[in-house]
């Protein structure tokens, strides 16, 4: 896995880390991309509106969302670009125990992007 800290120091924040989660901020401008990185299961929290193009495994998606929404994030690998005229800022709540049933977080076969509901 791609630590998205790592990855992208200039993007992601630690915000507060424990034995079952790490909680990350990102923040970015217009036309600012992020390379490939991994989260695991999380809870992504919007605090400003935002669009998105991610990539992952020849997959593209775009993602729109309004600001104040919490959103579900499969365990997942990808990098993305704000295709937006407005900086992306938001809250990952990362989980650290994965579901047993999980599938590998490269990409393949998991939703790429936040789930709908």
């Amino acid at each position: 896995m791609a630590d998205p800290i790592a990855v992208n120091p200039q993007h992601y924040r630690l915000v507060f880390e424990n034995d079952r989660v790490r909680v990350l901020e990102y923040s970015d401008g217009p036309g600012d991309n992020t390379g490939t990185h991994s989260h695991p299961d999380s809870v992504m929290v919007t605090l400003s509106s935002f669009t998105r193009r991610l990539r992952s495994g020849g997959k593209e998606v775009d993602v729109q969302l309004q600001a104040a929404q919490a959103r579900w994030l499969d365990a997942q690998e990808h990098s993305g670009t704000n295709t937006g005229e407005t900086p992306t800022h938001c809250i990952f709540v990362e989980l650290k125990e994965p579901r047993p049933d999980a599938p590998a977080a490269d990409g393949h076969g998991s939703r790429l992007g936040p789930a709908a509901s």
